[in-house]
């Protein structure tokens, strides 16, 4: 950082200045040879890691440069030959010999005979006004050779007065600015703008993704003409977008000094610059002076098979939430991507039920070509009783870090042949919508797959008669956000019947303020209002819902406001707490909600003090610099006490990207015959239902119902368990971040981050006649697990850092009702389990031969556990909650 600083202190020269004596380029004097030291080193550690302790080394050498020719009709116009020679690898860092993998060994020993005789090969530079025009080499050097001598020649491109320039060098092409002032000279070059072949993905969700910060400057003091030191650093740091201190950084530095001159050989004559090169040496090529791809080999990795029989247990059920499954799917997942359709299908075809799901996941997850293939052939997807699996690998379809049209292909060949099983059928068109949104998000709307999948499920639906098919294609466009199917929307959503009106609604919800016009504000207040015809209070709420969210006008407010008083009970109640909720947690309508309070016709007593159980609230689960998080609780019950709607939502963001980590919604209706109680207006013909739909990651899933029709519900009522039923179980990769850096100095970095989540969300409703209570509950498991892996291996010596964290959490929802007696009391609970934390660095430098040096340093804690706050309501209702059960408890009957 030192050199930056230095760097800094020249900017204020003038923009325009050159180096004293100098308006060209500079200048190798005839028949000397220039003795300089060269050194390139590499360290890697955490953002605020001490250099002492960063992995990494040191490439140092003696360098000899030499004038071969001069143009005779231009002196600026110079052939150099540059020539490595004693070279030594090295720790950056003094350490005691037991730490110190370099200790007794010699060149010959580290980088191989092979290898060290390319290294110590010359190069000839076309040097012209200080500008490398060509770069002449020997054909077939190894790749990693080649770049070194890039690295080292790329430092003798420079320019002796002040401006910006395109300049091509071992980074690529980029641009450059120049500082000129005395006898130094300071280069900034932009990173960010180097044209380089490059290799990778990131995540497609900002906020999983990683961020870089990346800098370089070099500094050149001339004497003479001539070069007399050359020193630059640069500095790559990578971030964890929603964790910032999962970080790592990268420094590379190169020096080249000149010792001393003495007499060299004589020039060669020559007016042609082919001629010349010919004469030095006829097998000389000209070769780009752009850094070439170098291509790495897994030396003493496992097989595939070997693999996945290492870590199987782990990713057996009964471990699922453990971190250590979640780690070893995402180390299977880099072992997939280097697999072939027969590899993978051999493990498929040999493996047991029980664990076949999770490596179901695994391959779904690599997302390569083989890996889709194979899942293609393995999976009968017009054989019915394989349901699970299929599912399995279309959540994980929906879930890709990587989608691309290949995928979405795939999935609508497969939706447009047979399918054996209804669900399944649902289910890939819910999923074709989720790739639809992800592939437009990056820019492929207007890929050929994409247009057809989106003709596909509009058309669907115009074309669909039965119920279970609108539903089907208006969750499809509830994944898919297309701004096109907003008229359909609003059409389902205005004249459509329960359930369908309710997915329209909710799809409208997800859309962005921008799709949000004047013409949907219009419908959402017609059907709040109930200006045509009497719609389903969950319906309403989410009509009201959209208006509140998105900019609402004085006006709008106000009429929502008036409304209350003139409600059923408890939507009474719920829009209330609605209000007040949007006050308390300053959304961007408590501005305007402010305002209309203003007016006593709409702020008074009678209005805000209805009573009943219904609520909404909203509050952070956690609150970062870096991200934070919020949970929200909305719970409608109908004028007899049953839970109508209960809605849980968990959202992730930070100032760039937001992410809806999660969304359970528990549904119920027509329950009031049980009791003999009658249903709210609107709602008297409602069938029993109750069931449950989920959004997990920004993808809707397909809903489950707990049961259907009257006979369904006595049915499960005299045969229930208790058990929660299963909305979504498996592994998910989260984080898929995966670069390869060039590094100035020829050295290649490679930059990988994965973040992978195990998870297990089920939710049940307990009905009891006998104590008049019901009860239900949504339970979160997961086990989530990050791991960063930045490395740099030159072939002879490899050096890197893994840095990773991993959590075990459990979220727990609850409510309880009692509707002995009304107002009935109904308890809310949302219990954070305490959970552990881990976190570990460990770094390491390793030669070919085997010997390592490894330093490890972790950091365990025990999160505690807690109950997340709902209003004081919530908590007064509690308290009579439990005070009752324990009274009951003491009772003969």
């Amino acid at each position: 950082m030192i050199l930056l600083t230095v760097l800094f202190l020249c900017i204020f020269s003038t923009y325009s200045a050159s180096v004293k004596g100098h308006t060209t380029g500079p200048r190798i004097n005839n028949d000397k040879l220039y003795k300089f030291t060269y050194s390139t080193e590499v360290l890697i550690d955490r953002v605020k890691g001490l250099p002492e302790d960063s992995a990494g080394y040191r490439i140092s050498s003696g360098v000899d440069v030499n004038l071969v020719w001069r143009n005779p009709n231009n002196d600026d116009d110079q052939l150099i030959k540059i020539m490595i020679k004693d070279v030594k690898i090295e720790n950056v860092n003094e350490r005691p010999a037991a730490k110190n993998i370099f200790k007794g060994k010699h060149s010959e020993n580290i980088i191989g005979k092979g290898y060290l005789s390319a290294l110590q090969r010359p190069v000839v530079l076309q040097w012209t006004r200080g500008k490398v025009k060509n770069f002449y080499s020997y054909k077939n050097e190894p790749a990693v050779i080649q770049n070194l001598k890039r690295g080292l020649a790329s430092l003798f491109q420079i320019q002796l007065h002040s401006g910006a320039a395109r300049e091509v060098d071992v980074s690529g092409k980029c641009n450059v600015t120049y500082h000129a002032r005395e006898s130094q000279v300071t280069k900034i070059k932009a990173l960010r703008t180097c044209e380089i072949k490059k290799t990778g993905f990131t995540s497609h969700n900002e906020l999983l993704d990683v961020s870089t910060k990346v800098t370089s400057a070099t500094i050149y003091v001339l004497e003479d003409s001539f070069i007399k030191s050359v020193r630059a650093e640069e500095n790559h740091v990578l971030s964890l977008n929603f964790r910032q201190t999962t970080n790592a950084k990268i420094v590379s530095k190169q020096k080249l000094e000149l010792k001393s001159t003495e007499a060299g050989p004589r020039v060669i004559a020559g007016k042609q610059v082919a001629s010349v090169i010919n004469t030095l040496d006829s097998n000389y090529i000209a070769v780009p002076l752009v850094a070439e791809p170098v291509k790495t080999e897994c030396k003493n990795c496992p097989s595939i098979s070997e693999h996945w029989q290492a870590i199987r247990k782990q990713l057996e059920p009964e471990n699922l939430s453990k971190a250590e499954a979640t780690r070893s799917f995402l180390s299977f997942i880099q072992n997939l991507r280097e697999a072939t359709k027969e590899e993978i299908l051999q493990i498929l075809r040999s493996e047991r039920n029980e664990v076949l799901p999770q490596l179901v996941d695994a391959v779904t997850s690599a997302q390569t070509p083989a890996s889709l293939e194979a899942m293609l052939e393995f999976l009968d997807f017009k054989n019915g009783s394989s349901s699970v699996l299929q599912e399995r690998f279309l959540y994980a379809c929906g879930f890709a870090s990587q989608p691309n049209e290949l995928l979405l292909k795939s999935l609508i060949n497969r939706l447009q042949g047979q399918i054996g099983n209804s669900e399944i059928r649902e289910t890939v068109t819910i999923i074709v919508g989720a790739l639809i949104k992800k592939l437009c998000d990056k820019g492929g709307c207007k890929l050929p797959a994409v247009v057809r999948a989106k003709k596909l499920i509009l058309g669907g639906l115009d074309r669909a008669k039965k119920e279970d098919d609108v539903k089907m294609y208006l969750l499809a466009m509830k994944n898919a956000l297309l701004p096109e199917a907003i008229p359909l929307l609003l059409k389902y959503a205005e004249s459509g019947e329960g359930p369908i009106s309710n997915i329209a609604a909710t799809a409208l919800q997800r859309y962005g303020i921008s799709f949000i016009t004047s013409e949907v504000k219009e419908t959402m207040n017609r059907i709040y209002h109930q200006n045509h015809k009497i719609y389903e209070k969950t319906l309403r709420t989410t009509a009201a819902a959209i208006i509140f969210s998105n900019n609402p006008s004085y006006m709008e407010v106000k009429n929502l406001l008036l409304s209350i008083g003139e409600l059923p009970l408890e939507m009474n109640k719920y829009m209330l707490s609605l209000v007040q909720d949007i006050l308390h947690f300053e959304m961007p309508a408590s501005k305007m909600i402010r305002k209309v309070l203003k007016d006593m016709v709409v702020h008074n007593y009678d209005r805000f003090s209805k009573t009943g159980s219904s609520s909404a609230y909203s509050g952070y689960v956690t609150r970062s610099p870096d991200a934070s998080s919020t949970y929200s609780l909305d719970i409608l019950y109908s004028g007899s006490g049953i839970l109508r709607s209960s809605n849980m939502n968990i959202l992730l963001f930070n100032k760039n990207a937001q992410l809806h980590a999660s969304q359970v919604v528990i549904e119920a209706q027509g329950l009031e015959s049980i009791i003999a109680a009658s249903a709210d207006e609107g709602e008297e013909n409602l069938e029993s239902f109750a069931g449950m739909s989920a959004i997990l990651l920004d993808v809707q899933l397909r809903p489950v119902t707990f049961f259907q029709g009257y006979g369904d519900l006595m049915s499960k009522m005299f045969s229930a368990t208790g058990d929660p039923m299963n909305v979504v179980k498996g592994l998910i990769l989260l984080t898929d971040y995966s670069q390869v850096i060039q590094l100035q100095s020829g050295l290649k970095a490679s930059a990988e981050f994965q973040g992978g989540l195990a998870i297990d969300i089920s939710g049940g409703m307990e009905f009891s006649l006998w104590y008049r209570e019901s009860k239900t509950s949504v339970k979160n498991r997961g086990a989530m697990v990050v791991v960063g892996n930045i490395f740099v291996d030159s072939f002879f010596v490899k050096a890197g850092m893994e840095t990773s964290f991993e959590t075990e959490a459990t979220l727990n929802f609850i409510s309880t009702v009692q509707f002995s007696e009304y107002p009935f009391l109904v308890c809310m609970q949302m219990d954070k389990i305490e959970s552990p934390f881990r976190q570990y660095v460990t770094k390491y430098e390793s030669l070919p031969s085997g010997k390592r040096y490894t330093s490890r340093k972790g950091k365990v804690k025990l999160l505690a556990g807690s109950e997340y706050p709902l209003h004081q309501e919530n908590s007064n209702m509690c308290r009579k909650v439990f005070s009752t059960q324990s009274d009951s408890s003491d009772s003969w009957f």
